[in-house]
């Protein structure tokens, strides 16, 4: 039994076979995205270049050269199986994590008051761009194998690993990861049925945690504070990303005709969505909206048929870690959440996001990819051997 419309078959070359197996729609959806970034690039990055001396398309170069890195990596995973996007995930969690640790020894804050980077000279690396999807298949597989007869306590495994990686992101600080974390835990664990009851005794958790950081960090109270203000001051970067976004309208100003991004240092980043609101409008900003929610909702869609648990569990948290975290940034700049500091992905600047974002993509395309799906009696039969 197979779900999709060209199922692959015995003997079948392998990119054929991969063509013909691979959801091509989210694929392109991807490749749009991509796209955009490096429009919005030549948009945001000449600013920022000129303050620093560089080449006026110094970024758009070196985002175009990440971004090629990124779909490659992305089009090598998608053609994985199951299992070894599971083993390469655990691997490369356990690197990931010892780097998160290391941090605090090793690490820089780029003058941002948070060490989130490893500076090598020529590029930085944020070690928790990498370890969210490392992080999602690793818990994937431990939930999975408590679904087993004889299994180990993979809910409870989980959770502890959970916290434990929550408490290393609050302390760089790095909230807005951490929350994302603790939300990709909750997919999972909700789509291996868990409890209602549960999930709520750990959403009041979550705001004690929240409630705890606001009193005691400057950093994240700092955050709430101007997020729960009523006045913006114009001369932040909320300010000014609202301002953006309102002088955009529905049509923008113009290709070119932007200002925020000759005031927001973060424009190339955490607020590429202002810079693409104001020059091309709400129309781009719903665009790019689309092509966010085809590719979670395709993904969800391929998901819902499949009967091997780890492969579902996997899916639909990278599914929905990639969507929140689109949603998470494009809120920030409308201020209709506090800021977090987090790209909006393949279309920020970012080596770290976008090869992080090809490998975290590359295994949702490989787990929802077509394949033969076997009788619900013989799974059955094998579980209970």
């Amino acid at each position: 039994m197979v779900y999709g419309t060209l199922p692959s078959r015995d003997g079948e070359p392998i990119l054929p076979r991969w063509w013909n197996t691979i959801d091509r729609l989210s694929l392109g959806c991807v490749l749009l995205l991509f796209g955009c970034g490096l429009l919005l690039g030549l948009a945001s990055s000449p600013p920022l270049a000129a303050r620093n001396g560089l080449d006026p398309f110094y970024y758009v170069q070196r985002q175009a050269f990440f971004g090629g890195v990124a779909l490659a990596v992305m089009a090598l995973t998608t053609m994985m199986s199951p299992v070894l996007v599971r083993r390469l995930a655990v691997l490369g969690f356990v690197a990931a994590f010892a780097s998160l640790v290391a941090l605090p020894f090793l690490g820089t804050d780029f003058g941002k008051g948070a060490v989130r980077w490893y500076s090598l000279g020529f590029v930085s690396v944020q070690p928790s761009e990498f370890l969210k999807p490392a992080f999602v298949v690793t818990v994937a597989w431990m939930m999975a194998a408590a679904h087993e007869p004889g299994g180990p306590p993979g809910r409870a495994m989980s959770l502890a690993l959970t916290l434990v990686i929550v408490g290393f992101l609050a302390l760089q600080p790095d909230f807005g990861q951490a929350c994302l974390v603790l939300f990709a835990w909750g997919v999972i664990y909700f789509v291996a049925g868990a409890p209602l009851t549960l999930l709520v005794v750990l959403a009041v958790g979550v705001v004690g945690m929240g409630t705890l950081a606001y009193s005691s960090s400057e950093h994240f109270a700092r955050r709430i504070d101007g997020f729960l203000s009523p006045d913006v001051d114009p001369r932040t970067q909320l300010g000014y990303a609202t301002d953006a976004i309102r002088e955009g309208g529905f049509f923008g100003v113009g290709v070119g005709e932007g200002q925020v991004k000759w005031s927001l240092p973060d424009a190339h980043t955490d607020f590429i969505i202002a810079v693409a609101a104001e020059e091309y409008g709400l129309l781009l900003v719903l665009f790019v909206i689309g092509l966010y929610a085809t590719i979670v909702v395709r993904a969800l869609w391929r998901l819902r048929r499949e009967r091997d648990t780890f492969t579902r569990l996997a899916g639909a948290g990278l599914a929905c870690t990639f969507g929140v975290q689109a949603m998470i940034n494009m809120g920030v700049a409308v201020r209709l959440l506090p800021a977090k500091g987090m790209t909006l992905p393949f279309v920020s600047y970012g080596g770290s996001s976008l090869i992080a974002g090809g490998i975290a993509v590359g295994m949702l395309l490989a787990l929802t990819r077509t394949r033969p799906q076997g009788k619900i009696g013989d799974i059955l039969i094998s579980r209970g051997r």
